[in-house]
């Protein structure tokens, strides 16, 4: 578990498949498939699956809501929510029976280039969503107020940002990973069971605190619109 990710299958040095790369694209593929069949079979008593997804959403939204403002996370709900979803799964892909034994399958969020590159992404959205709501103008004056000067140190702050979300996401899941493959070497019965139970917890907290971290940004990049 605690292992370097290894190159699966080479493709010209920097497009190397590795197992995390792997684990992602069935994940990505999954849900793709989920999200058409329920959006085909949406019913108005809806069964358990529906129920289940339907709550989720609503817990989203509700937590969204405090930190954005109804309006403005209804308005960047597909983001979060697509962020959410995704580390969520990755996390807990991990939990599989084998995921983390094989280096063809591994949880994408303990490696550290798939974190950066939703940290990436994170860092795109914010800097799109802040021009959108305060226009070029506006984006850049948020960079030289209240004097230019502080322009370095505001720009760095802005890099930070994802930099921060990427590292502490990496550290956590990698972390956990770490302190399960010790505790079965220590504990082999009865280990496993208990820290599936925490894993279980701990994953889905992971997740929470990215968006959370996330939104909260959001609404400083895009406070002029409440």
């Amino acid at each position: 578990m605690g292992e370097a990710s290894e190159v699966v299958i080479p493709l010209f040095g920097f497009l190397d498949i590795t197992g995390e790369v792997i684990t992602m694209w069935i994940i990505i593929a999954l849900l793709a498939i989920l999200s058409i069949y329920l959006s085909k079979h949406l019913k108005e008593r809806p069964g358990t699956l529906q129920n289940i997804i339907e709550t989720g959403i609503e817990y989203l939204d509700n937590t969204f809501s405090s930190t954005l403002g109804h309006k403005r996370a209804r308005r960047y709900f597909y983001f979060m929510g697509s962020l959410f979803i995704f580390i969520i799964f990755s996390n807990y892909s991990g939990l599989i029976p084998g995921v983390g034994l094989t280096k063809y399958l591994k949880a994408p969020t303990s490696s550290l280039s798939v974190t950066i590159g939703l940290g990436i992404c994170t860092f795109c959205f914010l800097q799109a969503a802040s021009m959108r709501a305060k226009g070029i103008k506006g984006y850049i004056k948020h960079f030289i107020s209240p004097i230019i000067v502080m322009l370095p140190l505001l720009a760095l702050d802005e890099i930070i940002k994802p930099v921060s979300l990427s590292l502490r996401l990496f550290g956590n899941i990698f972390g956990e990973e770490m302190v399960m493959e010790k505790f079965y070497e220590i504990l082999p019965i009865g280990a496993p069971l208990i820290m599936m139970a925490l894993s279980l917890l701990f994953c889905a907290l992971q997740a929470i605190v990215y968006t959370t971290l996330v939104s909260i940004y959001l609404d400083e990049a895009t406070e002029v619109e409440e």
